[in-house]
């Protein structure tokens, strides 16, 4: 979607750690109509400076810090337990150190749903308790205790956005394997499955963050950010068979039988294993009420708007 230019705006600095990333790309093409947005990274390029050169004088000039980088949960559990915190925990701590000893305004630091829990039942919302079950999740929840232990000036907003699962174009993630299945014709086959998950499209994402920083009548605090509608795997499915125009078969394979394909991927490569079932086939119902009574306005896309834009990226 197309957005309004305003050359009448005076741009100003927006820093941004994970900017050559999926979101922070993204986040960076829309909002620099408005800002100039500035890259923060470990390595120094002619683009982006280094978290070394991040200091009081530079946020000084700036109007908001967004703290995109960090960590990704390993789904090869490859990774030490001590990365996670390094670079999830320990890096937002003194980034943010940095952020309440500046003039900067808006410190968004970007979290996840995971940092709260594995599996829900029913909706999850705000004031969930968080019991995390990885140490990525405990790693992010580690960050956001600390960021919400400390005293902030009343000229400050700070907040903590826990997202569910983000897609767009030219994102690496489950619909990409949904994709596959139905792009080349396998039936999908996990019809026995009825759930609810809930999504975010990138464009949704970069639009509340938008806001974040222009309307100042938002509090700080935590929020969870999704679409509004979640919608079941099969439904996501037979939505990107629309949006491909390719025919859809679903399978309706005993659970027991899937559940020990899932098991066998676990030890050979395979297409699925047990992490990838549970995204695909378990509930995961995001509420994003707070957020949109905070912010007083609607989502740009819907559900079904945002996936659509995704896999026809894909179809390309």
């Amino acid at each position: 979607m197309s957005k309004v230019i305003n050359h009448s705006i005076d741009k100003s600095k927006v820093l941004v750690t994970g900017l050559t990333g999926f979101v922070g790309s993204n986040l960076k093409e829309y909002l620099n109509n408005d800002y100039e947005v500035i890259g923060v990274s470990r390595k120094k390029t002619l683009d982006l400076i280094t978290y070394n050169d991040l200091n009081v004088e530079l946020l000084n000039k700036s109007k908001a810090f967004i703290h995109l980088a960090g960590k990704a949960h390993d789904l090869k559990n490859t990774a030490n337990d001590e990365e996670y915190f390094e670079v999830n925990t320990e890096l937002t701590k003194k980034i943010f150190d940095t952020f309440l000893n500046s003039n900067c305004e808006i410190f968004i630091y970007m979290s996840s749903v995971k940092a709260v829990a594995d599996e829900i039942e029913g909706e999850l919302l705000e004031d969930y308790k968080p019991s995390p079950v990885t140490v990525y999740g405990k790693s992010k929840l580690a960050a956001e205790n600390y960021i919400l232990s400390k005293k902030v000036s009343d000229n400050k907003r700070v907040f903590i956005l826990r997202p569910c699962m983000i897609h767009g174009p030219n994102n690496k993630g489950n619909l990409n394997l949904l994709y596959s299945f139905v792009s080349k014709g396998i039936p999908y086959p996990f019809g026995k499955y009825e759930n609810k998950r809930s999504f975010l499209s990138i464009h949704n994402l970069s639009f509340v963050i938008q806001q974040l920083i222009q309307n100042t009548d938002i509090s700080s605090g935590v929020y969870n950010v999704s679409d509004d509608k979640p919608i079941s795997t099969t439904d996501l499915v037979k939505i990107i068979g629309q949006s491909i125009d390719r025919r859809v078969s679903i399978l309706n394979i005993p659970k027991f039988l899937i559940g020990i394909l899932a098991k066998l991927g676990d030890v050979f490569p395979s297409p699925i294993n047990s992490e990838k079932l549970q995204k695909l086939t378990d509930n995961y119902i995001v509420s994003n009420t707070k957020l949109k009574q905070a912010m007083a306005k609607d989502l740009p896309l819907s559900t079904m708007e945002g996936i659509t834009l995704t896999i026809k990226s894909f179809n390309k």
